[in-house]
């Protein structure tokens, strides 16, 4: 029969009495007490190794415990979440293992614990899931194919001045290009701040947007001054759909973790809060670890365009055979005596008019068919799609 809890000091000391006798076999000895023989032979190895001494129930508890995380690791992860309190357990992780990646850091979860000993967690709220956009983010291999800007959205600072933060990241490496307030969400503003971008990080092949301005405009082919600008200087417009916010989804996460890091509560003065934004831009591209890119930092990953802003816009020569028309003040181009109303976002701009079929036209803004006309009716229909 099997040993009992209460009698198994003197069961061992049994069996091994019968053993020494050599009164049974192993086996028989085995099936008589109810035991294995990996079992018998460990227990008469530990006899003959120390006595009867041997035969008591060895302690289970490990002689180290990976549990019991180091006193300085665990002041170090206590440290480092002070300086960033948004940061959880893996980015913590991987931000230590950058800094000291000759100590063994323990799991995460082992990181998580800690945490949460020190009252440093609650509750994660579930988020809704959507389809994330695969377009072009699919088609992003490298820095500058794609820049992505927008507004962050209004607040209030610590003395009741508006704060309208507007924000440029690069769409492969995360990197934050700009996050700097404006007086007015204006052309001349975003101009203003995308052209110092560009004559510092050079130019993106694409620029993402939403469809509000000055980024679009409500006219022809939603069209605004400012992409006009960017067309000249052959970089690609390309504007989410209306109401998904998530086809800009990364900026949008940036956005979620600048107000998480910098508005919480908001700064005194704009000024304060902008110096919140220059040392949150610092952070996010050079220390903070990101997920998305293996637990790498944007910086290690951006460089420069080599595409450099030029000084002055090159001149645009349309191919031979089409007729040049200049856009008035009031959107139109004069045709035969007679105007044709174009559009305003094209004041004072150069047209390539195509004859297609005799008395139809098409109409171009440099390589982009922007729509056509024809000469009886002389009213113009714009393009359903840029091209």
């Amino acid at each position: 029969m099997p040993w009992k809890e209460s009698r198994i000091l003197d069961q061992r000391l049994q069996f091994l009495s019968s053993y020494r006798k050599e009164e049974m076999t192993v086996a028989d000895l085995c099936r008589a007490y109810g035991i294995s023989r990996p079992t018998a032979y460990r227990w008469i190895n530990r006899y003959n190794e120390t006595g009867p001494e041997g035969l008591v129930d060895r302690s289970r508890r490990p002689h180290t415990c990976s549990h019991a995380t180091l006193e300085p690791l665990e002041n170090a992860i206590l440290v480092l979440r002070a300086k960033h309190p948004s940061w959880g357990a893996r980015k913590l992780k991987a931000r230590l293992e950058m800094l000291q990646p000759d100590v063994v850091w323990p799991a995460a979860s082992t990181f998580g614990n800690i945490l949460s000993r020190a009252g440093l967690t609650s509750p994660q709220r579930k988020r809704k899931r959507t389809t994330p956009c695969s377009e072009p983010f699919s088609l992003v291999t490298g820095p500058n194919q794609l820049w992505c800007m927008d507004f962050k959205g209004y607040f209030a600072t610590g003395d009741g001045k508006r704060c309208d933060p507007f924000t440029i990241t690069d769409a492969h490496s995360r990197y934050l290009i700009r996050c700097q307030i404006v007086s007015r969400m204006d052309l001349s503003q975003v101009r203003a701040i995308c052209e110092a971008a560009m004559r510092e990080y050079g130019m993106p092949a694409w620029i993402r947007t939403d469809n509000g301005a000055p980024f679009a405009g409500t006219g022809l082919l939603g069209l605004s001054k400012l992409s006009l600008g960017w067309m000249k200087l052959g970089i690609v417009h390309e504007r989410i759909q209306a109401g998904r916010p998530q086809q800009n989804g990364r900026h949008e996460r940036m956005h979620r973790t600048l107000k998480e890091d910098t508005t919480n509560p908001p700064a005194s003065s704009l000024r304060a809060q902008q110096s919140r934004f220059d040392n949150f831009r610092y952070v996010f591209n050079n220390e903070r670890p990101h997920e998305g890119l293996n637990n790498q930092v944007p910086a290690s990953l951006y460089i420069p365009s080599s595409i450099r802003l030029p000084r002055k816009l090159p001149e645009f020569t349309y191919p031979k055979g089409l007729l040049l028309r200049r856009v008035n003040n009031s959107g139109d181009i004069s045709w035969h005596k007679n105007r044709v109303f174009i559009s305003e976002v094209f004041r004072f701009e150069e047209l390539g008019v195509e004859l297609i079929t005799p008395g139809f036209y098409k109409v171009f803004f440099r390589e982009m068919e922007i729509g056509e006309f024809n000469s009886e009716e002389l009213r113009f229909r714009a393009a359903r799609r840029v091209v």
